[in-house]
């Protein structure tokens, strides 16, 4: 066969090979769209919804409400999926793998710019729960986000919120985004590797990676996040950031389901607020604690501050995401952003009704 015709050929199986694919696709996300707020094997309304990490103690509700009962109390049938990275959640639950997606409201004020509307039914935060921490070595030289010029910063991945409020961090200090390098290193054990072997100088995580860190002694805290008080110096306000958000057209055509889980998650809500941190932890699942039940109690009462009681959105805190967004992201700074859109009380007022 002549080279022109052999490439010809090859040609037309790719277009065959990828019209396969694309078909599979569409079946896929029918498949999942159809199957959304149905019936499941005897157990209640099948709801799957992607945590953006599901051992990280900001996303804790999550987990803490299946374990606690309330999904099926609810009668559903929830099943929770993980990824390492919020963006990655968000990325699921666009694409229509997912009805649902646990973590930072700020995604869908970015969305939006994108013509994609989502928005949070129940608010889990009133701070961001992050820690900018930064190793040994480099404690010396980055003693504020000043310092942040020509360093190598960890986030969970780029374009999750972790990437977002380090950018807005440096500029808030007169540092551009051009200056440093964010990198994608995760959570957990990949984040604490970076820091120990330099392949970040600092970087912004959560509990518990937190404070197996300063056990560890490989780093010291920056600045702290888990707070309102230290929310509000940081950033210059509440900082609502974990919730469940959904599709907005999915919302309003499933409101008994989404209510259902509205409930589960304000029940859970205000279980923490009437329980220690140890006691929260000992419903987590074992692996949790990666052996230290002590270090990881303490991780969680830590971060207990940042959660709201009643799923409420805290007051102003859309328009402080909108501005720490807008002093860095050029898409949102050149967008009007209508932040009615990006959430709803109306779930959560019947909740706590």
């Amino acid at each position: 066969m002549r080279k022109s015709a052999r490439l010809t050929a090859l040609a037309a199986v790719g277009v065959l090979a990828l019209s396969s694919l694309t078909a599979c696709a569409n079946d896929a996300a029918s498949s999942t769209s159809a199957d959304a707020g149905s019936k499941g094997d005897g157990k209640g309304t099948k709801v799957k919804i992607m945590v953006g990490g599901l051992d990280k103690v900001i996303y804790l509700p999550a987990m803490l409400t299946q374990r606690l009962g309330y999904f099926d109390a609810e009668g559903l049938d929830v099943e929770l999926l993980s990824e390492p990275a919020g963006v990655q959640a968000e990325t699921a639950l666009v694409s229509g793998q997912v009805q649902g997606a646990v973590g930072f409201y700020d995604h869908t004020l970015d969305l939006q710019t994108k013509q994609k509307y989502v928005e949070s039914v129940v608010q889990f935060s009133q701070a961001p729960g992050e820690v900018e921490i930064v190793s040994n070595k480099a404690a010396g030289d980055i003693t504020s986000p000043k310092d942040f010029k020509g360093k190598k910063l960890g986030v969970t991945g780029l374009g999750s919120s972790t990437d977002f409020l380090t950018k807005y961090l440096a500029v808030k200090n007169g540092v551009k985004v051009s200056d440093f390098t964010p990198v994608a290193v995760g959570a957990g054990p990949t984040f604490i590797a970076a820091l120990q072997n330099g392949a970040i100088d600092g970087g912004m995580t959560t509990d518990p990676t937190v404070a197996n860190i300063l056990d560890k002694k490989a780093g010291k805290v920056l600045l702290d996040m888990r707070t309102p008080e230290g929310s509000q110096k940081a950033l210059g306000g509440p900082y609502p950031s974990s919730s469940l958000y959904m599709q907005t057209d999915w919302v309003n055509s499933h409101k008994d389901t989404v209510q259902k889980l509205v409930n589960a998650f304000v029940k859970t809500l205000n279980w923490m607020s009437t329980h220690s941190a140890s006691e929260i932890a000992a419903k987590m699942p074992a692996d949790y604690s990666q052996g230290n039940k002590a270090l990881y109690a303490q991780a969680v009462k830590s971060t207990l501050p940042m959660f709201t009681k009643d799923g409420v959105m805290p007051e102003n805190g859309p328009e402080t995401v909108e501005k720490v967004l807008k002093a860095f992201n050029p898409n949102i700074k050149n967008a009007k952003v209508d932040l009615s859109k990006t959430f709803t009380t109306e779930f959560v007022e019947k909740a706590k009704g």
